[in-house]
């Protein structure tokens, strides 16, 4: 309902879409405009992985909006690195257990949120309920260290609850209730910051744990949904939304706030194979695939901008929108000059926003996957220069049941034409040979140049 609300209020995009199919690389997309494959980092980071993906001299979201007046705060899932140092002073750039188990927590971690333009933090280093290190991290140090092994024997068993890997946990991190502690900062930092500093504007960074794997929704949603476990925790997400709305509204200012509201890839496919078996949801429909694949239904996500006053209520757009776009479409915003290098792969989507865009802002889009296999939209063509998902196996176990067959089995990547066929299911690679040439000379243009995005000035 929240979420729903949110759409009657806003603007609504049908083809808007995470950097990537999973959330490192989307997260960095995000905060700097830039694409996370031009780094060559492969992957995501759990526990205290690093370095920060988000190199020093790289300009943020956050940097620009503090450098023009803003507050800004960041609260919840981070998971872009950070730099933890062991008890000699060396630095930590490794996942797994034995890398959080070797932190001196007395040290603050660098290249984390502090670094990258926020003015507070507090949240987790990676996935709060699924990645080695369970422990809160308030700005650049972890207050209460984790100090014993996760015990799992408390925890819920159900077929959406197999993510947990067992790592160090800290006693005062319940990880049933995440959420409402993130949501309890993210309101309280809206309280203080209305109430101390009226006339300043502020940049909020909420990022939830749901609705990614482990499913523990919070006491006050289980069995609400009518969905299991995973249905209780799309509803508290929404329950989450619905909050921070009410929040501005009780505080006075949801007329002069920009609330953008998406995701950074496409469902799990754990949620996927059991929602559609146990409650015939499918949370990819009607796209093919899910997290990890480089079909849609990897990378298309939800995407909801409201804004009263400047953006029409119940609008929707089908203009091609990528995640990058929102450090552009913030520059234009608030009038900021972004340097040429920075937010390369940033489109300003403001006409867009205030209803005046005449013509297609994007025409092009290039998404990647947990193995840097990249893809390229231009209208209504697709180009995925690989085979096969570039992320998932579908040639065995429980994704065998989805495995569509190619239709060009030799042919070294697949087009698809998004008008005729959503579903990704006739590779026209060999049949279109003219459109594969000019894509992959635009896609390796955009390699080799550094940028996707026009400059906005010379």
């Amino acid at each position: 309902p929240n979420l729903d609300r949110l759409a009657r209020e806003g603007l609504l995009f049908s083809d808007a879409h995470s950097p990537s199919t999973v959330c490192t690389p989307s997260r960095y997309g995000l905060l700097t405009g830039h694409m996370a494959f031009r780094l060559d980092y492969r992957g995501v980071f759990t526990g205290v992985g690093g370095p920060s993906l988000i190199a020093e001299e790289r300009l943020t979201l956050a940097d620009m909006l503090r450098e023009h007046g803003y507050a800004t705060a960041a609260f919840g899932k981070w998971h872009v690195g950070w730099t933890f140092f062991d008890h000699n002073g060396e630095p930590i750039h490794k996942n797994g257990l034995e890398a959080v188990q070797r932190v001196d927590y007395q040290r603050a971690a660098i290249g984390g949120p502090l670094d990258c333009g926020f003015d507070q933090f507090f949240g987790t280093a990676s996935c709060p309920t699924t990645d080695w290190l369970y422990a809160y991290v308030e700005g650049n140090r972890i207050p209460l260290p984790p100090t014993e092994l996760l015990d799992k024997t408390g925890l819920p068993k159900h077929p959406y609850a197999n993510d947990n890997r067992r790592g160090m946990h800290a006693s005062d991190f319940d990880l049933e209730s995440v959420d409402m502690v993130f949501l309890e900062r993210s309101k309280r930092f809206l309280e203080s910051h209305v109430k101390d500093h009226p006339e300043q504007p502020f940049f909020l960074y909420h990022a939830t744990q749901a609705v990614h794997l482990p499913s523990f929704p919070a006491e006050e949603f289980k069995g609400r949904s009518g969905a299991g476990p995973h249905g209780d925790f799309i509803l508290e997400l929404d329950a989450v939304v619905g909050e921070l709305m009410a929040t501005l509204d009780r505080l006075g200012i949801a007329d002069n706030t920009l609330v953008i509201f998406s995701s950074d890839n496409g469902p799990e496919t754990t949620s996927v194979i059991h929602m559609r078996a146990d409650h015939a949801h499918d949370g990819a429909r009607p796209w093919r695939g899910m997290k990890r694949d480089s079909w849609e239904g990897g990378h298309r996500v939800p995407m909801i901008a409201r804004w009263p006053g400047r953006i029409a209520a119940g609008t929707t757009t089908d203009q091609l929108f990528n995640l990058t776009d929102v450090m552009a479409t913030c520059a234009a915003i608030v009038d900021y000059e972004l340097p040429t290098n920075a937010a390369e792969d940033s489109y300003d989507f403001l006409p867009v926003l205030l209803g005046t865009a005449r013509e297609p802002v994007r025409e092009t889009m290039i998404a990647q996957t947990i193995s840097l296999a990249l893809s390229l939209r231009q209208g209504k063509w697709k180009l995925l220069d690989h085979r096969g998902s570039g992320g998932n196996n579908y040639g065995r176990g429980r994704l065998q049941a989805y495995a569509l067959p190619d239709t060009e089995p030799d042919a070294p990547g697949q087009l698809y034409n998004l008008a005729d066929d959503p579903g990704e299911t006739r590779n026209l690679y060999h049949q279109r040979p003219e459109i594969v040439e000019g894509m992959k000379a635009l896609l390796e243009d955009f390699k080799s140049s550094g940028r996707s995005a026009p400059l906005l000035r010379e």
